[in-house]
């Protein structure tokens, strides 16, 4: 449906079974969940889908590790069921990945590590070799009956060092087991949305506008995009807003009704740098390892780059949240710690980001004791308006089991039954994924009359939705876009299929351009060359829109227009540039 589809079909019928405010991951996941229970469910997003702290995960899907050490057993075990149906049902962007912890020291932390599982310490403190030891083999026993990926191991310095010798000499050993990491959270969180839109047609999703409660328990639908207002009447309104959830709150309930702070999330600062020799050093693993402050820092290759963070900050304005100056120096400090011959050039910071943790409300003075679980409470309303269900807390990895739960919740206040369990159920380009990806390339790429690498190309992009995506490539003439591996039919058909309203839309989440420190000024000017026609934008939207991403990708981001103009460097990509004939 479209935008004003939506809006029309409001103003004929503004009943709707639950209203999910939030588009990110979670409130994906819950509308996703009721919309394949049969119920009319509306989904409002303030900003962009996945466009706050869902956008800014370290793109691991873990079971947590280090969550252990708080006693926080349960939500370990199910972050680790999650992890393994992520790898089952959403294989085109979900892997393995390998993880090996450099080991500095052989006890310590074991007395620590015991008076903090019971509580009685709020300190980090260095894990030896016995303390990790323990921990992966909680780990592995967890894992036992599903056996996805191989048991831990253990290797002395010698061998450690062999395999990475750029890593800090202090080592005494290191230990590798194995978790996941997700190459396009963002797209999975677009594809679970259109597994929701396509499961009823009482099913509506809105980015750009934002649900105000007017008088007397009733409620609107402001359009931030057309400037339309339209009236709806949710049975219940569930408040998926994250890190935003107490502002909500605000504007969703009767001042008498407000709860008291539920939230007190803290933010995650990551950098993305270029650097060939970091790149080797980590010998496609992921390396998990401590600041010499306790901090719990990684460093992963990610999309021909590498990944590294994070930070662990209190936060009070979820909108002003950015990677600052002294996050920077954080980060560089520990990755110089643990490898300690490889510099960084400031420059070779191609992308930057941060996000807000949805933790709950806590006056823990240590960050890292703040519980990583997630429940949901209810708030009921002094007037006639309906309950909000706010959901508190969860992480990226249990974001199906949080939506069931917040699902099963909502079915049960409104008299209805679950009849779809999602526990199986592939997602989007994870659907029918071929077990001989090769001849599934072979056969599409003949069929759609693409060549064999560009159909690779959008294997790696959308799963098995490539073939969607191939078939509106081959059925007009195309053209490359430049310096990036996509073309305009490509770019077009996520405009047109994917709510883009923005061109950070395009280049933040729908693809991975901004990132992978891929995008240049020449190739953001001809995408926005090709929205702004798209959506019959004028000389002056179109500049105003311009203004919009380059002060955005330099506020949030740190990039500049000079450092979008130092990659106008030419790139080959191999495009299919007449339509398929027959």
């Amino acid at each position: 449906m479209k935008r004003q589809e939506i809006l029309d079909g409001l103003r004929q019928s503004p009943k709707v079974d639950v209203c999910v405010i939030g588009g990110g991951i979670n409130g994906i996941s819950v509308f996703r969940e009721l919309s394949l229970q049969g119920l009319n469910v509306l989904l409002v997003e303030k900003h962009d889908y996945c466009s706050g702290a869902s956008s800014a995960l370290s793109r691991m899907v873990h079971g947590g590790l280090r969550y252990l050490e708080n006693g926080e057993f349960k939500l370990v075990q199910e972050s680790l069921v999650e992890r393994d149906r992520l790898l089952r049902n959403a294989p085109h962007y979900v892997a393995p990945l390998p993880t090996t912890v450099p080991v500095f020291d052989i006890f310590s932390g074991l007395g620590n590590g015991i008076v903090r599982f019971l509580g009685l310490s709020r300190r980090p403190s260095r894990r030896g070799a016995v303390a990790i030891k323990a921990g992966l083999s909680i780990y592995d026993f967890l894992t036992r009956k599903r056996a996805l990926m191989p048991r831990h191991q253990f290797r002395g310095r010698r061998s450690t060092l062999a395999k990475w010798p750029a890593l800090n000499p202090d080592i005494k050993s290191s230990a590798t087991y194995f978790d996941a990491w997700v190459s396009h959270p963002e797209r999975l969180g677009i594809e679970l949305l259109q597994d929701g839109l396509s499961a009823k047609f009482g099913a509506m999703a809105l980015n750009y506008a934002e649900l105000r409660r007017i008088e007397d328990g009733r409620y609107r639908v402001e359009d931030q995009i057309g400037g339309a207002s339209v009236a709806v009447e949710p049975a219940l309104i569930i408040n998926a807003t994250g890190g935003w959830i107490d502002i909500a709150n605000q504007t969703l309930l009767s001042p008498d009704a407000r709860p008291s702070p539920l939230m007190g999330g803290t933010k995650g600062s990551h950098l993305i740098i270029d650097n060939a020799d970091l790149r080797d050093a980590l010998a496609d693993h992921m390396i998990y390892y401590e600041n010499e402050d306790g901090r719990i820092c990684i460093l992963f290759p990610y999309l021909g780059k590498v990944l590294v963070g994070s930070t662990d900050i209190r936060v009070d304005d979820p909108e002003k949240v950015r990677c600052e100056a002294d996050e920077r120096d954080y980060i560089l400090q520990s990755l110089a710690f643990v490898l300690p011959g490889i510099a960084i050039r400031p420059e070779q910071i191609v992308f930057q980001f941060s996000g807000v943790r949805p933790l709950p409300a806590s006056t823990d003075s240590f960050t890292g004791r703040i519980p990583r679980d997630h429940f949901c409470t209810v708030v009921e309303p002094k007037d006639s308006g309906p309950p909000v269900l706010c959901m508190i807390g969860g992480k990226w990895t249990t974001f199906r089991s949080f939506g069931e739960l917040a699902a099963d919740m909502a079915l049960e206040r409104l008299g209805r039954r679950r009849r779809i369990a999602t526990t199986d159920r592939p997602i989007g380009g994870g659907r029918a994924f071929p077990a001989n990806a090769p001849a599934w390339l072979a056969q599409m790429a003949a069929s759609k009359g693409l060549s064999g690498r560009r159909m690779a190309e959008l294997f790696a992009r959308y799963g098995t939705d490539a073939e969607a995506v191939a078939g509106f490539i081959a059925a007009s003439p195309d053209a490359v876009l430049p310096h990036a591996g996509y073309s305009v039919r490509e770019l077009l058909f996520l405009i047109r299929c994917e709510a883009v309203e923005h061109l950070d839309d395009l280049l933040l989440r729908r693809t991975t351009l901004a990132v992978s420190g891929e995008l240049s000024l020449d190739m953001m000017d001809a995408v926005l060359d090709l929205l702004a026609q798209e959506k019959h934008w004028t000389l002056a939207h179109r500049t105003r829109e311009r203004d919009r991403f380059l002060t955005l990708l330099n506020q949030r981001h740190g990039v500049d227009e000079d450092m979008l103009s130092a990659r106008n460097e030419p790139r080959s990509i191999e495009c299919d540039t007449t339509a398929k004939s027959g």
